[in-house]
Order: C-alpha cells, then structure tokens, then sequence
C-alpha cells in the first residue's frame, strides 16, 4: 500500500506529545507529516471521524498504532479500513492493571472499605482470598499477569474465554458458554474482557445471583459489562458481599448515584493504570513497534479486526 520509508512515521493529532515522538524516534523512525509517513500512531482517545478522515485523505497509511487496549471508539474505522495493519496497547498495562484487581479484591474480601467509612469500633467481618474460588472473564495480559499474582494465594481460578485454551496458573479455562457453570458459587470475579455486542451486559441480575453469598465482583475492564440498576438492586438486597469497580456504567458515575454511598461497594475512578504508570508503559510499545516495523518483524498488540479488539 505505502511506498514511504517504514521509518516515516506520524503522529496525529499533532498536540503535546513530545514523549511519542521520543518514542518513535528511540524505536529508529522519523517523525514526519502524514503525507509523507508509512504509518501513523494516532493520539485522540476518542475522535473516530478524526481518523477515519485522516485515513481517507492518506490511503498510503499502512499501519496505524492506537495507544489503547480497548478500542470501542475506532472499531468502525478498523473494520472499514481492514486493508490496513492496525495494532493497539493491549497487554501493555496488564501489570498495572492486575496489581489493581489484587488491591481490590484484597480490600472487598478483607471488608476494607466499610472498615475505612466507620467512625466507631466495628464487629468483624470479612473472608480469605487465600483458598478461594475465582472466576476470570478474558484471557489476555491482564489475566496472564494476574494468575501470576494469585499463585501464593492457592486459589482455584477459572478463566472464562472466547477462545479456551490451558493458560499457565489457571486451574481450567472454559468458554463462554460454560460462564453460568463456572460463576455458580464463586467466591470472587474478575471482569478483565474487552468490551464487545456480545460482552456488554454479560452480569446481570441472573448472574450475580449465582454467585456465593460473599462474593466479590471486581471490574477493571468496562462499565458497560455489567447492568448497573441490576448490580445496586443485588448490593442492597445483600445477596453478595460487594463490589469493587474501577469502571462503570456511566462513567464518570454522577455524584447521586446510589452506588456512592452503597457500603458494599468500592469505588476508584478508572486509576487501575494512571497517566504516571502508563506513559513509560505506552512509549515502549510504540518504541518497539516501530522498531519491529522498520525490521520487517510482526507487531505487538495486533488488533482482531473481526472480534473488535
């Protein structure tokens, strides 16, 4: 498609992002204007019609890096434009991510949060991570960093996935069609999937209600996996111990939500990887992509076009 240098690379849209360009320029490219690029790493986290435009005015782009893990905005663009090389960040932030899941799990289970809100002597509450039945949705970066984190706690993890194969510190890995099978009695889940028509809403009530009595949900992929009205219906009701999320549906939550001042939940606002862990993380994929690039080797982080992620 392209018949520029692999090291031409732009960086659109142009902003203060002088540490990409540091990037592309410590992987061996040159940061040069769309006209004159073989590739782009694109920089809007959610301005599909920008790119799409972009990509129409430059057909010679051959492959565009998106510096996101999920890719929801751009799925449209990335199917209308297949012809191209597209790679995102997914697997760069698994680390962060899954120190996060341990945080929170840790922080449910152990009653933390209610612990933090009291303003008196409380009686005691909580149960083990240690031992515990675990349920993981989506089998990428996230949850191979995060089994690896859960190995000392000798839990019995699931891995619930699209495509099931062994991952290594999984006890099984099922499909989704086993989903409800897996999530009956389960002690904690972990939502870590990408964000699909065929993920958004996977728990609702039904499921939540299959879970043990003290169970713990925690999400660090998207809001939109779990049906809201139906996750503060089951928290008021008590029928599990809790829910920790780092992402909700809506998001930004509004300052009446009732998930607020739920005392079986917790809240972070999408910090699982922040600015500060994630721009080292991002440079050096761009780094090492563009690198790969310029050698003729295959790219990290290739984007499924059909599934969406």
């Amino acid at each position: 498609m392209s018949s520029r240098p692999r090291d031409a690379i732009a960086v659109e849209p142009r902003s203060s992002r002088s540490w990409l360009d540091d990037a592309v320029a410590a992987g061996g490219g040159r940061v040069v204007d769309a006209a004159d690029a073989d590739a782009v790493v694109w920089t809007h986290q959610d301005d599909p019609q920008g790119l799409a435009t972009l990509l129409d005015r430059h057909r010679h782009l051959a492959w565009v890096q998106l510096p996101w893990a999920g890719i929801e905005p751009y799925v449209d663009i990335v199917r209308t434009h297949r012809d191209r090389t597209w790679t995102c960040g997914k697997g760069v932030y698994a680390e962060p991510v899954a120190e996060h899941v341990v945080a929170l799990a840790l922080a449910g289970l152990r009653n933390i949060g209610a612990y933090a809100r009291a303003r008196t002597w409380t009686a005691q509450a909580g149960t083990n991570l240690l031992g515990a039945r675990v349920v993981v949705l989506g089998g990428g970066g996230i949850t191979e960093s995060l089994l690896r984190l859960l190995f000392p706690f000798r839990c019995h993890v699931t891995v619930v996935r699209r495509n099931p194969h062994p991952m290594q510190g999984a006890d099984e890995v099922v499909g989704m069609a086993h989903l409800d099978v897996a999530l009956t009695g389960a002690q904690l889940v972990v939502l870590a999937l990408a964000l699909t028509d065929e993920t958004a809403g996977i728990i609702d009530r039904r499921r939540l209600e299959l879970l043990a009595s003290d169970a713990w949900v925690v999400n660090v992929a998207r809001g939109a996996h779990v049906v809201t009205d139906d996750l503060v219906a089951v928290l008021a009701a008590g029928r599990i111990g809790g829910a920790a999320l780092d992402v909700t549906d809506p998001e930004p939550l509004p300052p009446a939500h009732p998930l607020w001042t739920e005392p079986r939940c917790i809240i972070t606002p999408h910090t699982a990887n922040t600015a500060a862990m994630a721009l080292p993380l991002l440079s050096e994929r761009v780094r090492e992509n563009v690198r790969r690039r310029i050698a003729g080797e295959p790219l990290l982080g290739p984007v499924d076009v059909d599934a969406g992620y």
